[in-house]
């Protein structure tokens, strides 16, 4: 019962983690309207600009895990007398949870770059 309930605590985390990155990245994109617009009209292809916006997705993503990761192995060690045969980070768990990340921060990111990728020039220059 306490695994179950940890794993929809996990999933739920998840989601609202790409949830959020998706949410950021959208808004960025939203606002970079234009900048997007004057780059395909200056004839850059799709690809560059789905590669533009998947990279900016990926670094908020490694900021986060760059700071997250240590904390987590400061939280266990404040915690680690309170969990059962709790002495250390799983260093598998870990990676597992940081591959999840990543591959949910790669669709978050995947679905705003393909729309900033179809973005009509003229459409994104007369909204200046």
């Amino acid at each position: 019962m306490l695994s179950r309930l940890m794993t929809l605590f996990g999933a739920l985390a998840l989601l609202l983690a790409a949830v959020g990155l998706y949410g950021v990245t959208a808004y960025g994109v939203a606002r970079r309207t234009s900048e997007i617009g004057i780059r395909m009209a200056l004839g850059a292809e799709r690809s560059g600009v789905v590669a533009m916006i998947l990279r900016t997705a990926l670094l908020q993503t490694v900021i986060g895990l760059a700071i997250g990761v240590p904390v987590a192995f400061y939280g266990v060690t404040l915690v680690k007398s309170q969990l059962y045969e709790m002495t250390t980070v799983s260093g598998g768990a870990l990676a597992v949870a940081v591959g999840t990340l990543l591959a949910a921060a790669c669709v978050a990111g995947l679905i705003p770059a393909r729309r900033a990728a179809s973005v009509d020039p003229a459409r994104a220059l007369r909204t200046e």
